[in-house]
């Protein structure tokens, strides 16, 4: 049975959850089965991406044995906006 962990991080708290799943589950099985979507009931799949130790994943991707299942927030500000801000404060 693979071994993968689910993670969620907010500003003040991080949470990680290990657990046995069996062979061919996918990254929207092992989020559901982890228990994060109750313990956080402000995740929605439909609007959270997710990623696999860093990298973008769909929720239909087969997870492998030691994988690290991420769960991303929002972004509250666009990035490039956000630096366009600090550039012009900064002069």
């Amino acid at each position: 049975m693979p071994r993968v962990e689910v993670v969620y991080a907010l500003p003040d708290r991080q949470t990680l959850y290990a657990l046995d799943v069996e062979a061919g589950a996918t990254v929207r099985d092992v989020i559901e089965r982890s228990g994060v979507l109750s313990a956080f009931p402000e995740i929605d799949l439909a609007r959270n991406r997710v990623g696999i130790f860093g990298k973008l994943a769909a929720l239909s991707t087969p997870v492998c044995d030691d994988d690290r299942v991420e769960i991303l927030r929002p972004l509250e500000a666009d990035p490039k906006e956000a630096r366009r801000k600090r550039a012009v404060r900064g002069r």
